[in-house]
C-alpha cells in the first residue's frame, strides 16, 4: 500500500505520513526543498518526539521523497498510488494541482481505478478549492467526480516550529503534541475508507471543520493576540494560558462560537459535548513540553483576520446565529496589535506587510479591505463597529485593560 503526500513538513510528516506509515504504508512525500527530499531519500525514515503529558519518541519507516518540480516522477507515483494527501498550506496549493493532474491523467491512461484525496489544509470549503484547481488542470472531458474522492479534514494536531538548534542536530527530527486523531469526511471517498487507526470519519463535515475553526483556531488566537498586549516578552503560548485573565478571555470567545455551533449544528453539538471539548483544547494548549510559541499561533494576521477565518469568520457566524460575541469582538481587535517576532527577532513577511499597511491605511481601510467587512450590510457593519470600539479602547489602554474588558464582556 502506498501513499503520496504532497508536503513533507509539520502536518505532512507528523501526523498524515505519521498515521499512515504506523498501519503499514509506504510514504512519498513531494516537496520543494531539495535538502528535505534528500534527506527523507537518505534515511527513509525520521523521528517524530511527543512532547507532551507522556513523551514517546516514534520512528516513521519506510518514506522517500520526490523533488515538487519532478512531475514526470510525481505522475508515475500518482497512477502507482493507493491513496493521496495534501498538507502544503493554503498559499501553495496552487502549485500542485498540475502535478496532480498529471498524475491522475497517466493513472487514467494505465487503467488504474479511482483515488481519494485527504486534503490536510484547514480550509473551509476546501473540496471547491481543489476541484476548481484541479478542473484548470485537466481535460474538459475528464470525469473528476468519478475518479477522484476530494476528501476534507479537521486538522486538530499541533506541531511547533523547530528550534535552529534541533533542526541543526537532525533536519529530520519533529516534536509534536500527543493528540493523533484525523477528523475526514466519510461522505467523500470513492475506494472505502483506509483501515488506518486514528482517522476518524464523520457524516457532517462542514460541523467539525467550523468547530476546529471557530472554537479551536480562535482560541489559540485570542491567546496569542491577548497574552502579546499584555506581555510582548512572552514567548510561549502556555503562558498565556497561565494568565487567568486571558484563559478566561479566550474561554469566553470559544463559548461564544460554540453556542453559534450548537444553534447552527444541533444533531452534533450540545452543552456537553463543547464543554468537553473547549476544556480539551484548554488543557492542549497549555502543554509547556510542546514549547509552542505565540509567534507561530498568531502570526500570518492577513489570513487569520481573512473573511473566512477563524476571528472574522466566528463573528459573521455568531452575528447570523443571533449570539452576541463580545469577547471575540475583543480578540480581533488585539490581533490588530499583534507584533511577535521569531527566535531570530524577525516579524514574519506577512505580518511586516500587513503593520505597514496598518500605519498607512488605518485601521478603517484595514478591516474592510483585509477582513473582507462590508459596511453596506447591516450585520457587517455592527461588527465592524464592535471591533472598532474594542480597538480603539486597545489603543488608549491602561494597566487593567484586560480586566476591564473582561467586566464588558
Amino acid at each position: 500500500m502506498k501513499l503520496v503526500v504532497f508536503g513533507a513538513g509539520n502536518i505532512g510528516r507528523s501526523f498524515v505520513g505519521q498515521l499512515f506509515a504506523r498501519a503499514g504504508y509506504e510514504v512519498v512525500f513531494v516537496d520543494v526543498r531539495q535538502p528535505l527530499v534528500e534527506a527523507l531519500n537518505q534515511e527513509r525514515r525520521y523521528r517524530v518526539e511527543i512532547r507532551d503529558r507522556q513523551s514517546e519518541i516514534i520512528w516513521v519507516e519506510r518514506v522517500s521523497a520526490i523533488h515538487g518540480g519532478n512531475i514526470d516522477e510525481i505522475a508515475h507515483a500518482i497512477a502507482e498510488a493507493d491513496i493521496l494527501a495534501t498538507a502544503v498550506g493554503q498559499t501553495a496549493l496552487p502549485h500542485i494541482y498540475a502535478a496532480i493532474a498529471a498524475g491522475l491523467e497517466r493513472r487514467k491512461r494505465v487503467g488504474r481505478g479511482a483515488i481519494d484525496i485527504i486534503i490536510c489544509e484547514n480550509l473551509r470549503n476546501a473540496t471547491q478549492a481543489f476541484r476548481l484547481g484541479l478542473q484548470q488542470h485537466l481535460p474538459a472531458d475528464f470525469p473528476l467526480e468519478d475518479r477522484v474522492g476530494l476528501v476534507e479534514t479537521s486538522i486538530g494536531k499541533m506541531v511547533p516550529i523547530m528550534p535552529e538548534a534541533a533542526l541543526r542536530e537532525d533536519p529530520l527530527v519533529l516534536y509534536a503534541e500527543a493528540y493523533n486523531t484525523l477528523i475526514l469526511d466519510a461522505k467523500a471517498f470513492r475506494n472505502p475508507i483506509p483501515d488506518v487507526p486514528g482517522l476518524d470519519p464523520r457524516g457532517n463535515m462542514a460541523a467539525y471543520v467550523d468547530r476546529k475553526a471557530f472554537i479551536h483556531n480562535l482560541g489559540h488566537a485570542a491567546c496569542a493576540y491577548l497574552e502579546f498586549l499584555i506581555d510582548p516578552g512572552a514567548e510561549f503560548i502556555w503562558q498565556a494560558v497561565e494568565n487567568p485573565q486571558v484563559r478566561q478571555a479566550a474561554k469566553l470567545a470559544m463559548w461564544e462560537s460554540g453556542r453559534a455551533l450548537i444553534r447552527r449544528y444541533p444533531g452534533e453539538f450540545n452543552e456537553q459535548n463543547q464543554e468537553e471539548h473547549i476544556q480539551d483544547l484548554l488543557t492542549r494548549f497549555g502543554n509547556r513540553a510542546l514549547g509552542d510559541t505565540i509567534f507561530r499561533v498568531g502570526r500570518d494576521l492577513p489570513r487569520k483576520l481573512s473573511r473566512e477565518d477563524r476571528l472574522v469568520g466566528a463573528l459573521l457566524m455568531d452575528a447570523a446565529e443571533g449570539v452576541p460575541a463580545p469577547a471575540t469582538a475583543l480578540a480581533t481587535a488585539a490581533a490588530f496589535f499583534f507584533e511577535a517576532r521569531d527566535e531570530s527577532g524577525e516579524l514574519s513577511p506577512a505580518d511586516g506587510e500587513f503593520l505597514r499597511d496598518l500605519a498607512g491605511t488605518g485601521f478603517p481601510t484595514m478591516i474592510t479591505q483585509v477582513c473582507g467587512l462590508r459596511r453596506s450590510a447591516p450585520a457587517e457593519a455592527r461588527i465592524i463597529a464592535a471591533v472598532r470600539a474594542e480597538y480603539l479602547r486597545l489603543q488608549s489602554r491602561g494597566e487593567r485593560w484586560l480586566e476591564e474588558s473582561l467586566n464588558r464582556v
